[in-house]
């Protein structure tokens, strides 16, 4: 129903479609941000009844949440992908290749299984795979947060500080999409990127700012401080040097969009290594935690962003398939081919590497730790 709502707001300009789009990928992305944050509280008070003043047994049980997340994030994301990329291929090989008709012709049967892959694997499958990260990064900050001192005086506020950072964080993207959807209005199709891009501005200010509050209201006197990418637009020189590769053949085009695929990697795997070195040196361990939450607080506005790509896509079926006139379709590829340029930023894994990150430093002190209690207990035997 949003999907038919955006293509009929397209008569009436892009500005009203990109509204529409934003507005639909953002309920997405506040619903996942809103009730993962509370099924986890949830959880925690129910487990409470049980472990009593155990902090530390209670929060390892609590990370049976992350794993139920990844399990649903497993089948989600990979089933879901394997899905959308089938049916895409099949739509376009049997239209452009064996019957020479244009995309989302209402004669190709497959455009509609094309359409539903696209919400199965961009949206459902994204959004269970950034729900897995967000509870496993939750869980995980908790369980540091147990075997501190803030779990053996048992203060209950900086205990749960991680959750204030998520809480703060779904207030910060309420107040930025703010920004996209009443205070600038798109006019021309040139100034869709830049809203989508100021929206990452906007969050991460705000949400920095929140976190100052928070650590400054929540965090206690006590706690001590350790010692002290490639632009994507369509305009951009990366984008148009793939479209020129096709002047050639299609080799020349695969080949060049890896080359610019590995290069765009560069300067995100020096940003999570400064990101852990920084954190651990700031707060340990419990520091790289927050720091995978800090990046997760902004969840909402990132599936946003990442949902309004193929709500888009789906706009331009639709219109096609309705036989709208050429305009509505025209309106629809510029706010998909923002979409899809824009995408990239929603589909950030950096706070799951810190997640991992933490795990293995947590589980390899646990068995130094086992080895060194074994040690000790065979020389007293001995």
């Amino acid at each position: 129903m949003l999907i038919a709502r955006t293509t009929l707001e397209a008569r009436k300009g892009v500005g009203k479609a990109f509204i529409t789009a934003f507005r639909s990928g953002a309920v997405m992305g506040f619903l996942l941000a809103a009730s993962g944050l509370l099924v986890l509280y949830i959880a925690i008070n129910l487990f409470g009844i049980y472990y009593g003043d155990d902090w530390e047994g209670l929060f390892e049980a609590i990370t049976g949440y992350g794993l139920g997340g990844s399990s649903m994030a497993l089948f989600g994301r990979v089933g879901g992908g394997i899905y959308t990329k089938a049916v895409d291929v099949g739509a376009d090989l049997v239209g452009k290749v064996e019957r020479n008709i244009p995309e989302d012709d209402p004669r190709n049967p497959a455009v509609i299984a094309d359409n539903v892959g696209d919400n199965v694997g961009n949206i459902a499958g994204m959004g269970s795979d950034l729900f897995a990260s967000y509870a496993e990064s939750s869980c995980a900050a908790l369980v540091v947060a147990s075997i501190s001192s803030f779990g053996i005086n048992h203060q209950f506020t900086p205990m749960v500080y991680s959750l204030l950072v998520s809480s703060v964080g779904i207030i910060a993207c309420l107040i930025t999409m703010l920004f996209a959807t009443d205070f600038f209005e798109i006019k021309v199709v040139n100034e869709i990127e830049p809203a989508l891009k100021k929206q990452l501005i906007i969050s991460t200010v705000v949400m920095t700012i929140g976190i100052a509050l928070i650590s400054w209201l929540g965090l206690p006197d006590t706690f001590t401080i350790y010692n002290f990418g490639a632009r994507k637009t369509v305009q951009s020189c990366p984008v148009q040097g793939i479209a020129d590769s096709c002047r050639t053949r299609a080799a020349t085009n695969v080949i060049f969009g890896l080359a610019l695929g590995y290069k765009s990697v560069i300067i995100p795997i020096f940003a999570i290594v400064f990101s852990i070195f920084l954190s651990f040196s700031l707060a340990a361990m419990y520091g790289v935690d927050v720091a995978a939450l800090g990046m997760l607080s902004t969840i909402a506005t990132g599936l946003a962003i990442d949902d309004y790509g193929p709500i888009s896509d789906n706009d331009g079926g639709i219109a096609e398939m309705a036989g709208m006139s050429h305009r509505i379709r025209e309106r629809t590829d510029a706010l998909d081919a923002a979409g899809n340029t824009t995408a990239a930023y929603g589909k950030v894994d950096y706070m799951l590497i810190l997640s991992e990150f933490h795990v293995i430093a947590h589980r390899t002190k646990d068995f130094s730790v086992s080895c060194d209690c074994k040690c000790q207990l065979e020389s007293i035997n001995s």
